[in-house]
């Protein structure tokens, strides 16, 4: 693990910052301070700064509009992004260009580059992800939405849940069963389709924190063109990883500066309650500061992995394990130190969650008591800390599997569950 960072990169990183002097606002304090009516023009302003500097997308290559930046280059600006609280693209981009764009870029046809690359980058398309479903969650490889050829469309039936950003895209990508006579992993498409048709209806689904952020999705005889798989028929699973592993490198030492920013915030929370000196609430202290080290030494540890061109193994389960089930602590710390305050509720105050994604967040009760509650599905999204755990035990420290009951074909397997 290499704990520096090469000397060229001092001049790019004070490339960043100027750039970031000169473009961000007077008295810019982070995202989290953007008042909430003024947060989306924010940042879609932000975003046509970024692309006027080719800082969007800046790892693309300059002929698909990029700005060609290495990947040590660009590690180096989410760094600094990071520190100053500043997004790294527009509202949704993290499907459109982090997810979908970059596994175009790896899968795609000329003709599919072409079209969806520019389109991307405009904002004329903004995208979400089918993945999950009610009964294939961490077990993704089970779903069951199906997708039929017939003529020069593929006709597509089934369900989606928990899709972020769905009532706000035009597009999204779908992994749907495309084959039910083979093996689960390998009858799997990675179909490209428009949400803006007749067979997609989205459902809103309002979370604990009064936001409505993930969507169901319903396919009724929904269309797709048989050209608009990306990275061959039935080849949807190996597609689908590809998506997942962007970013893991990029933004492997990012996380840490969030998580520091919280903890700085618990200390301050703490100090404003009279509870710094507590002998407990100092404990807790020591031991985050610990764990937010330790998720800084294993980002250099990624980091150094991924510009050695080594791809993330099963190792990143434990990161994922890990800051999910830390953040289940802090925050629950938080409550404890806000004692009675914490019973208020929100109250009519814009709360919204402290942490990695919005340094610069008003550190008020309220927001604390929003990011006790967006911890929560912490450990369920991306995978179960259970299902992490398994994926450590096994795949890592090389235990005995657990027993099966779906190892056949995807007909046989539900058999098996029903």
């Amino acid at each position: 693990m290499d704990l520096t960072y090469p000397a060229v990169t001092d001049t790019f990183r004070a490339k960043i910052n100027t750039f970031l002097d000169d473009n961000l606002p007077d008295g810019w304090a982070g995202i989290g301070a953007v008042p909430a009516a003024e947060r989306y023009d924010f940042q879609m302003d932000w975003r046509r700064t970024l692309k006027a500097n080719s800082l969007l997308a800046a790892n693309w290559p300059a002929e698909y509009g990029g700005g060609g930046l290495t990947h040590l280059e660009m590690v180096v600006m989410y760094e600094e992004f990071a520190k100053r609280g500043v997004p790294t693209s527009g509202p949704n981009d993290g499907f459109s260009i982090s997810m979908v764009g970059n596994t175009i870029l790896h899968w795609g046809s000329d003709e599919q580059k072409a079209h969806y690359i520019p389109r991307i980058l405009d904002g004329t398309d903004i995208w979400c992800q089918g993945y999950s479903e009610p009964d294939s969650g961490s077990d993704l490889a089970n779903l069951g939405c199906k997708a039929v050829l017939d003529g020069d469309e593929w006709v597509v039936n089934g369900q989606k849940i928990w899709t972020s950003s769905g009532h706000t895209a035009n597009m999204i990508f779908v992994l749907a069963r495309t084959d039910q006579d083979v093996t689960k992993h390998a009858g799997i498409s990675f179909l490209l389709m428009s949400m803006e048709q007749p067979g997609v209806e989205i459902r809103p689904i309002t979370n604990i924190v009064r936001q409505d952020h993930f969507n169901e999705v319903f396919f009724t005889d929904a269309r797709c063109p048989k050209d608009n798989v990306l990275g061959g028929v039935n080849n949807g699973w190996a597609v689908g990883n590809t998506l997942l592993g962007f970013e893991r490198g990029v933004g492997a030492t990012v996380q840490s500066l969030g998580f520091r920013a919280e903890l700085d915030q618990f200390i301050e929370l703490a100090r404003d309650n009279g509870k710094l000196d507590d002998p407990m609430v100092r404990q807790d202290i020591a031991y985050f500061h610990t764990c937010v080290e330790i998720m800084r030494y294993r980002g250099m540890q990624a980091l150094t992995r991924f510009l050695k061109g080594q791809a993330p193994g099963p190792e990143s389960s434990i990161g994922k394990l890990f800051w999910s089930e830390y953040h289940l602590k802090i925050t629950e710390a938080a409550m404890n130190v806000a004692g009675m305050k914490a019973t208020i509720g929100f109250g009519d105050e814009d709360a919204r969650g402290l942490g990695p994604p919005a340094i610069g967040t008003e550190n008020t009760v309220p927001n604390w008591m929003a990011s006790f509650m967006i911890a929560r599905p912490g450990t369920i999204y991306a995978g179960t800390s259970q299902v992490q755990r398994n994926i450590v035990g096994e795949r890592v420290l090389g235990l005995p599997k657990e027993p099966r009951a779906d190892s056949g074909t995807w007909k046989e397997s539900q058999a098996n569950y029903s």
